[in-house]
Parts: C-alpha cells; structure tokens; sequence
C-alpha cells in the first residue's frame, strides 16, 4: 500500500470503517492507493479491474464510472502539489478512480465473491430509504484516550467477507506450501539419480581406465617378447563383418568402380577364411576386369591399409589378410 505523506492541516475525520478492511471486503484483494491530504482515497483502475475481472479496464470505467471519480494520477496529485509516487508502476497517466469510482465498479461485477459486500450496499440504501439514515453499532470496547473518536464496529456482512477471504488465503498458503514440499522433494529425488547417475559414469570410466592400463601392460609384454601388439578389434575379441570392413574401406579411400567391384568380392573372403589366396585371374574372372586391373586394385587397397600381404599360397598367388590397425 503506498500513501503519499499528508500535509499539516486540520485535524483528520475519523473513518468509521478502515479503508484498507472496507477495500479488502469490497475487492478480495489489498490493492494500492493514494490517499490525499483531505482524506480523499485514490485507486489504480488497472488493479481494481484486475481483481474484479474486468479485462479492459478502459471500457469498464467508461461503462460504469462518472468522468467525476475517474482521474488521472497526474491530475490528482498536482491538485495537492504532490509528486507521483517513485517506482515504474506509478506512471504520469495512470487511470485511477475514487472510492465511489471502486464501490460502482463492484456494484458491476458478477464475482459471486463480491455478492456479500454488493448486498451490504443495498442494506444500507434500504435503511436510509426507510429511516433517513444510517448508522454503524458502536464498538464493544471504546478507547480509553481523553478525547479519542468513538469506535464502531464493523459491518457484519464486510466483517464475514473479511473471514472468508483470510480463511481462502490460509487455504492457498497451505496448498502453496504443500505445493512447495513435494517441489523440494522432487528436487532431492532428481538430484540423488543424477548422483547416481554420475557414480555409475564415473564406475565406468574407471573400468575403462582400468582395461586401457592392462592392454597397456599386455602392449608392453608383447614388445619385450618381440611380437606384434594386437589392434583394437584383436584385442576386444571383436569379429569384423563384411558390412564392417567395407564401411571401413570406404572411409579410406575414394574408391573408384573397379576398386569396389574388387573390394566386394575380396571383403567377405577376408572376413569368413581369415585370409585370401584366390589366385589374381579367378577375381578378374569374377569381376569381368583384367589381370592387370585386379593388381591396380589390390595395389590400391594395400596403399591405403585396406588389406595386408602375406606371402604366396603353394600355387604362387599372392595371400592378402585384413590389416590391423
């Protein structure tokens, strides 16, 4: 709630009823306001509208306020020589309404939570109609002060509306609260499966490091005996597949169509006997290419790693295996 400060002046009129209690009951909501140095109270139309559900807030105060209860912040301070309240909310051109501007908004609503205060208005109508006036009960216990204003008690209707509203918030502070908890509790669960998670990777990881040490050390026992270290696919016992080594060949090496034409017969016989000792005229046989040509290629596909010789078979036909890296 924010106020501007009161200037000196004559001695203040007692409200019989607290402004902020009557705007609590009337709106279901603490909404903000100016009041001026002669008592006069002023409300954002925007926060009043807002609680009470009317989405355009221009068409509602030009349907149900009086130009004479609608203002604008500018106007209504400089009336006073007050300046606009700090912050960016409290604009030069901000629409506000008086007290009467609130209760004809109220009167316009259809919240079924206003009906108790809208019913209070028409009670004390009908009392003045009836008996040319209205008045408050006096409060139970008065103060004690010399000279203090009597108290009076509040409306029933407003005080009930006032009950109902702070049990409501109670009941949303609790479910807010509620709502809080199983939040918190979800968050402690997420984060103890990412803890676990992240021991489960770092399990890993040292498993991992832990294989790379022992290759390592098998790496190096097979340097002292003088024998080749196995590659990757040796060493994880990893059987390669014709699609494998082909898929492998291609990244190689941009082979051309002959190349290929080789590569498909030669791959699947590589991978299934372990080596090829096919005699160079039974690919070009297959392949429909010349001798020649099937030496181009394999000499292509030794160039770039793709197969390894190994000697000569009994026939003279040079044996090729897959090379390892």
């Amino acid at each position: 709630m924010n106020e501007p400060s009161k200037r000196p002046g004559p001695a203040e009129r007692h409200e019989a009823i607290d402004i902020s209690d009557f705007v609590y009951a009337a709106t279901g909501a603490r909404v903000r306001r100016l009041t001026m140095p002669d008592g006069a109270h002023w409300f954002p139309a925007v926060d009043v509208c807002k609680e009470l559900g009317h989405t355009n807030s221009r068409q509602a105060l030009a349907d149900h306020v009086p130009e004479g209860h609608r203002e604008i912040l500018e106007t209504v301070t400089g009336a006073y020589g007050l300046s606009i309240p700090a912050g960016r909310e409290w604009r030069r051109d901000l629409n506000v309404i008086s007290l009467q501007g609130l209760v004809l908004l109220v009167n316009a609503c259809t919240k079924p939570a206003c009906a108790p205060f809208k019913q209070w208005v028409a009670e004390v109508i009908e009392t003045v109609q009836r008996e040319g006036s209205y008045c408050l009960e006096e409060a139970e216990v008065q103060p004690a002060d010399p000279g203090a204003p009597i108290a009076y008690a509040m409306p029933e209707q407003v005080a009930e509306a006032i009950v109902r509203l702070e049990a409501h918030n109670l009941q949303v502070d609790e479910e807010l609260a509620v709502a809080q908890r199983e939040s918190l509790s979800l968050q402690k669960e997420m984060l103890a499966a990412q803890q676990a998670t992240l021991a489960t990777q770092q399990a890993a990881l040292a498993a991992q490091q832990a294989m790379a040490r022992a290759m390592e050390r098998i790496a190096d026992r097979l340097d002292v005996l003088g024998l080749d270290r196995p590659g990757p696919a040796e060493a994880l016992s990893v059987r390669p597949t014709t699609a494998s080594v082909l898929a492998d060949w291609r990244q190689r090496l941009s082979v051309t169509e002959d190349v290929w034409t080789v590569a498909v017969v030669i791959a699947p016989v590589l991978v299934e006997q372990g080596e090829l000792r096919v005699p160079i005229e039974s690919i070009a046989t297959r392949t429909g290419l010349s001798v020649r040509r099937v030496n181009d290629c394999l000499r292509m596909l030794r160039r770039h790693a793709c197969i390894h010789p190994r000697g000569a078979a009994e026939n003279g036909a040079p044996v090729y295996v897959l090379h390892r890296a």
